[in-house]
């Protein structure tokens, strides 16, 4: 790691929580005119994950932000009019069109690969490509079937071949149909003023640096660099150059960056209750949550049931700025199902019931049902709660 130039400010740990928050979208006035393109915007990517709950987590990220929108609204904002398309950043990430150019250093990381899981057998690439230029966008099942028969891990040598080329960029994933990826030709899906390789990877990382400290408000070194899966020693090298500015914040132990645009005014605004993604932004880096939020965050849908603290699938509950709590869900019918709710204190039982029935009406769900508050003194408040809320 590169010698941290001295702070040009210091922040309180209360500061640095709500300029998180701003940058995050989930403090001040909403903006719904430019709707969940605007959020994609805004935070430069969003996760995707196979688990579905209440909804897919990149149906969950625009609704913590912006309340009810229609879930079918969803998925065609990111995926029509050619305005996104998926690749790896943080993990399996929608991301903007207009960023395209700036993942040309992974591009050229991943043809430059000596070594891959799987075996590519010769010609299949060549015949993959052939067969979207003639036939146009198509699953891997229509290329051929996406698996061998056996477990999830035995591609196809067609599914092998057209996951290279969406690494390599000589494919797009366009969008998700019944949660495969549609495939196409590069060439075809981005515009042809985006379509090159041409910024070398100094550009393509201040890039990436900047709009992560920008999405974040403020972070460490480790809190920027994850945000698109950076290496340190990228992130040092771009750093200085990337246009954030070096800070203090009040308990944490390392050096931190911000975004100059806001450090400008005091973050204000309203602040949303609602439940989180497990893979949201705002959260998806644990040491980073406890640093801010004081909030151990971990999902436990790979955990055995056995191990389980607070759940498969549980959403934490943001409310005032803080992270009070969190709930398990589950859909039964029109019933959405609190399988175990965890409160921090009294407090939380008034924003949690708002939280249920919200996404409950968010998912067409016209009842909720709880079956188990970790603290038992809070089951009944909350219940009544939540009788309130109808």
């Amino acid at each position: 790691m590169t010698t941290t130039p001295p702070p040009l400010a210091e922040l309180s740990a209360d500061e640095a929580r709500r300029i998180a928050l701003r940058a995050q979208g989930l403090l001040g006035a909403p903006d719904r005119r430019a709707g969940v393109r605007g959020v994609l915007r805004h935070l430069g990517a969003v996760q995707l994950d196979t688990i579905s709950v209440l909804a897919r987590s990149h149906e969950l990220v625009p609704y913590a932000r912006l309340g009810g929108v229609g879930r079918t609204a969803v998925d065609a904002a990111y995926w029509t009019g050619g305005r996104a398309f998926e690749y790896w950043s943080h993990a399996a990430c929608v991301l903007p069109v207009e960023e395209w150019p700036h993942f040309a250093f992974r591009r050229r990381a991943y043809r430059a690969r000596p070594q891959w899981h799987h075996d590519l057998p010769e010609g299949a690439y060549e015949a993959v490509i052939k067969q979207l230029t003639a036939e146009g966008p198509l699953t891997a099942t229509e290329l051929g079937g996406a698996k061998n028969g056996g477990e999830w891990w035995d591609w196809s040598a067609s599914k092998v071949a057209v996951e290279r080329a969406l690494m390599y960029g000589e494919v797009v994933c366009t969008e998700r149909r019944s949660w495969k990826r549609v495939y196409d030709l590069a060439e075809r899906a981005i515009p042809a003023e985006l379509l090159h390789d041409e910024l070398d990877d100094a550009e393509c990382l201040r890039r990436l640096v900047r709009l992560a400290g920008q999405s974040l408000g403020v972070g460490t070194r480790a809190d920027i660099a994850d945000y698109h899966r950076l290496k340190g020693e990228q992130f040092d090298a771009v750093v200085e150059a990337s246009g954030l500015v070096p800070v203090r914040v009040e308990g944490w132990e390392k050096p931190a960056w911000a975004d100059p645009a806001a450090l400008e005014s005091a973050p204000r605004g309203r602040h949303r209750t609602t439940l989180l993604s497990p893979f949201d932004s705002l959260i998806w880096e644990r040491a980073r949550t406890e640093r801010i939020f004081g909030f151990t965050h971990r999902l436990e849908a790979y955990v055995p049931r056995q191990k389980r603290i607070h759940g498969y699938f549980a959403m934490p509950l943001l409310a005032g700025g803080r992270l009070l709590g969190r709930v398990d869900p589950a859909r039964e019918g029109r019933t959405l199902v609190a399988r175990q709710v965890s409160l921090d204190s009294a407090k939380a039982v008034a924003p949690m019931a708002q939280a249920l029935r919200e996404a409950a009406e968010w998912v067409g769900c016209d009842a909720v049902r709880v079956e188990r508050v970790d603290r038992t003194e809070l089951a009944a408040p909350l219940t009544a709660a939540l009788a309130a809320a109808r």
